[in-house]
């Protein structure tokens, strides 16, 4: 390569869109450029250039202006005008040169081809100045949307004690002076023995007692949310984040040893956390349309994204993608409302699998069911199949495709009333056929979502009981889990299959991480625990008959690392805009990676061959 073509190289590898591109694709490219001289006070292209053309500035300067004459910007050294390779597009464009300049001309074709193995670059010339700048803007809002710090903070930390309260005995004025005197914006209500009733907010004066006409001479519990959600002390700050993002509440109690002890508000946590899935879940909750959503569930990815790159245990990041989760239905149900009048009888819009357990990454298909008050007639009917079907459509359109198996609302099945779901659990548990058991592996892991939470408590406090007693169901139960075999070989080699890119992989999900979710679901069950998520099912059984101490530290050890390396295998591949899946080569990970996961799969395994032995 002689001088001159060796300075150009130079330059062109280390003007900003050329950096990717390998030598021999910088050298082709190099090859093709037309070196040309403009004066000062031309205009471009020069005249001896009649197809469309990027130019480079080597030295001097540009101007690019519009049909008046009004200066729309600059071009300096390593700058690229664009403008004549799209002569559709800027027809009314001028471009002024300003100084004596040192210009690189490569033809539109030519360039083009030279970069066509390198998207961004192909972006990058596709894309004018403007649209690129705005493409930047938009990712930085984003970014500052999801980005988030981690939360091990106690919540002691951050919570105000302690909380003002109201008998519920007082009246609603009487509580309006004292919210007034205090400058509060909530008060806890607690009978007698200072046991938590409800809250009511400044809202609830507004819309429960003025809209509706009520006399501030009432009682405050005619107006208060009762049933509400507190949490203890000994929680984090994360998992306070996650309660607030998911239900959409501003105020939470806090409990030590079951007694109020203080108040924690959204404001606190978002002083503390600066922009996080608080805030996407914001924009969630004030979202207009299913377009305003859609646009909103596209950030879902590079949150998981950024809390991988954060650090942020697969844990942590599983409660937050199922409370934003969370957070898109209930707005989806609130337009549904909207749009299709008042609820006619009392209901609740359940959640089910990953999402109920508080264990999904981003964009799972959805799977959720609905549980009607026995009242509801014939008539009253179609309202709940509209709804399953406005929610429904709203989920897949958001990323959260329809479920294959049809395990959602709007499947009749699965949209029922109280009574009929009590006789559904009582027929899976007395007669546990394989399609009874393939149901308990979905539906023994239920959530509320929205609306009347007694509904299924009412349902799973029922289902527990005869579950406990049942030990044939869990017997069937437990041979049904054990289908789900770790890929662990005789002598401790995996066990690869193909995943249907010709890659020898195995199935982190399936193989490894739901064998672990269904000994939680058998142990729960035998204990007779309300928990769903994986983890509290096994910290809660430990050293009871199911579960020794040792084993749950094992498994949940166990589920951890296993979460840990297909959220950071998901992760690889969201950062490099593919698909992610949970088929994880062994030769993506390090040699130490795989001799943990090696050790796995051991505890799984020996867990099972216990379980096995019990039945």
């Amino acid at each position: 390569m002689d001088n001159e073509l060796s300075e150009i190289y130079a330059f062109i590898k280390a003007t900003t869109p050329f950096e990717p591109l390998s030598e021999m694709a910088i050298f082709h490219l190099v090859r093709q450029i037309n070196i040309c001289y403009v004066v000062k006070e031309q205009f471009l292209p020069p005249e001896s250039f009649d197809t469309p053309h990027f130019y480079i500035v080597r030295k001097g300067a540009l101007s690019y202006l519009d049909i008046d004459g009004t200066l729309l910007g600059k071009y300096g050294e390593g700058d690229i005008c664009s403008i004549f390779a799209y002569p559709e597009k800027y027809a009314d464009i001028r471009v002024h040169v300003d100084e004596d300049c040192l210009i690189y001309a490569v033809s539109k074709t030519d360039l083009l081809a030279a970069v066509v193995d390198y998207p961004q670059t192909v972006q990058f010339f596709e894309q004018s100045a403007e649209e690129r700048l705005k493409s930047t803007v938009s990712q930085l809002h984003e970014e500052a949307i999801i980005n988030s710090s981690l939360s091990n903070t106690a919540l002691e930390q951050l919570y105000q004690s302690p909380a003002a309260s109201i008998n519920i005995g007082q009246s609603i004025a009487d509580t309006a002076r004292t919210m007034t005197e205090l400058g509060y914006s909530c008060l806890v209500v607690v009978d007698n023995n200072d046991e938590v009733k409800g809250i009511v907010t400044d809202k609830d004066f507004r819309r429960r007692c003025i809209a509706q006409g009520i006399s501030p001479n009432e009682p405050i519990h005619t107006i208060m949310t009762p049933n509400i959600t507190t949490l203890d002390l000994r929680h984090t700050a994360f998992d306070a984040l996650v309660l607030m993002t998911s239900h959409h509440i501003h105020h939470l109690p806090i409990t030590k040893q079951g007694q109020l002890d203080g108040m924690l508000t959204i404001t606190d946590l978002m002083h503390y956390e600066g922009q996080n899935a608080i805030n996407l879940s914001s924009l969630i909750h004030r979202a207009k349309s299913i377009e305003a959503l859609v646009d909103i569930g596209k950030m879902l990815p590079k949150l998981q994204l950024k809390m991988t790159k954060l650090g942020t245990t697969a844990e942590q990041v599983g409660k937050s993608i199922s409370a934003i989760t969370m957070a898109f239905t209930i707005r989806l149900i609130e337009l549904g409302e909207a749009k299709l009048g008042e609820a006619p009888v009392s209901y609740a819009w359940l959640a089910a699998g990953s999402q109920a357990r508080q264990e999904q990454f981003a964009h799972s298909d959805q799977d959720n069911a609905l549980i009607i008050d026995n009242s509801v007639t014939e008539a009253q009917l179609p309202w709940f199949e509209q709804l399953a079907q406005f929610v429904c459509d709203g989920l897949n359109a958001c990323g959260f495709v329809y479920c294959p198996g049809q395990v959602m609302a709007t499947n009749p099945k699965w949209r029922q009333t109280e009574q009929q779901w009590h006789l559904y659990f009582q027929q899976w548990i007395d007669t546990p056929d394989p399609k009874a058991l393939m149901h308990c592996s979905i539906f023994f892991d239920l959530t509320t979502v929205y609306g009347d939470k007694m509904l299924l408590e009412r349902v799973r406090s029922a289902m527990l009981r005869k579950t406990q007693k049942s030990s044939l169901f869990i017997a069937h139960l437990s041979k049904n889990a054990l289908q789900h075999k770790p890929p662990l070989g005789f002598f401790r080699d995996f066990v690869l299959s193909s995943n249907g890119k010709d890659k020898k992989s195995m199935d982190l999900k399936h193989n490894g991480v739901a064998p672990i979710v269904d000994l939680a679901r058998i142990y729960a069950l035998s204990e007779g625990i309300s928990s769903v998520n994986t983890i509290e099912r096994l910290q809660q059984a430990s050293g009871t008959k199911s579960l020794t101490k040792g084993a749950s530290a094992n498994l949940i050890d166990a589920f951890e690392f296993l979460g840990s390396l297909r959220l950071s295998h998901q992760s690889n591949q969201l950062a490099a805009e593919e698909t992610a899946d949970n088929y994880l080569a062994p030769k993506e990970i390090s040699r130490l990676e795989r001799e943990h996961l090696k050790d796995a799969f051991k505890v799984i395994k020996t867990m099972q061959d216990n379980r096995q032995s019990t039945y």
